[in-house]
């Protein structure tokens, strides 16, 4: 293989995220690593993101456009992707996000010094400040889960790997996904892949290193802004008790209380917090059902959930 010939495959879906996706193809142009190639996937927008991508791609030979005459979401625009792939390495990148400088050079070495299936990296929320976007800090489970650096781990051995779930925060051989897709037709479809991920691994690696600024909309536009829906809330809720259940059928137990815990002391306060005012009876209802279906499972009770759920988790 030639130095110059591409070693990964960026898989960058989006749809109506004009005014964020220039920056993320920026962040790909100013990787430190040049050896990568990237496939904008346009899902069906009615904004000029379409029109940002293809300039992208005339500019640029690493840029390819791939479309979605409608939107089919970011499974389906992912899985479109996946098909194009020729390369030994492949990662994702939300066209409203940004990656760090050394994100594919720190991904694509670690992977070829360990031998591993993927590894998952650190990210940071980035907010609006009322100038500009300002990326946070790691948060405490981002960090169980990728600090410190872990080479050729396995999920028996790291059960806090599971509370990384994003599909943008992994770089994983190509082979890895010959036979892994995401779901279509519902949101939140990377968590139960990220959980397929780390239970079909021989091994994978996790490193400290922040990968990912995550935006969140300062208009509050995102999916994972809009849990107040009660369709966003079914969807989330479902992606959930899905990962647990891929979890579960692997019999990693240790893995199943880890995001059991971080469930009931993150997930769940806000969430019932809304449930409390909320105007449709059917957003309490789910998440009473939910819950409760948490409390059956045998490895709820060594969870550890935050004692100031109590009064709220038996309704």
């Amino acid at each position: 293989m030639p130095d110059s010939a591409p070693i990964v495959t960026m898989i960058v879906p989006g749809r109506d995220i004009a005014p964020f996706a220039p920056a993320a193809l920026d962040s790909l142009r100013a990787q430190t690593e040049p050896r990568w190639r990237a496939l904008l996937v346009d899902d069906g927008s009615v904004d000029t993101t379409g029109e940002i991508f293809a300039e992208a791609a005339a500019r640029d030979p690493r840029f390819t456009l791939l479309s979605h005459r409608e939107s089919r979401g970011l499974g389906a625009a992912r899985n479109l992707a996946l098909e194009h792939v020729d390369t030994p390495f492949l990662g994702f990148l939300d066209a409203d996000d940004e990656l760090t400088r050394d994100a594919i050079a720190r991904t694509t070495q670690t992977l070829r010094e360990t031998g591993s299936d993927f590894v998952a990296g650190a990210y940071v929320r980035s907010r609006w400040d009322g100038i500009a976007y300002r990326p946070g800090r790691v948060q405490p489970w981002t960090a169980a889960a990728t600090a410190p650096e872990r080479r050729a781990t396995t999920l028996m051995q790291h059960p806090d790997a599971s509370a990384n779930i994003v599909a943008w925060s992994k770089v994983s051989r190509t082979e890895f996904w010959q036979d892994l897709r995401f779901p279509t037709g519902v949101a939140y479809e990377d968590q139960v892949v990220a959980q397929l991920m780390y239970t079909r691994a021989r091994a994978f690696d996790v490193i400290p290193d922040v990968l990912v600024h995550w935006r969140l909309r300062a208009d509050g536009s995102s999916l994972s802004q809009g849990k107040n829906q009660v369709a966003v809330l079914r969807d989330y809720l479902t992606a959930l008790w899905g990962g647990i259940e891929v979890l579960r059928d692997a019999g990693a137990t240790d893995a199943v209380r880890a995001r059991l815990a971080l469930i009931l002391a993150m997930d769940a306060p806000p969430l019932l917090e809304i449930a409390d005012t909320h105007p449709d009876p059917e957003y309490p209802a789910l998440l009473q059902d939910f819950l409760t279906r948490l409390q059956t499972l045998p490895e709820f009770a060594e969870a550890r959930p935050d004692p100031s759920l109590a009064d709220a988790l038996t309704w």
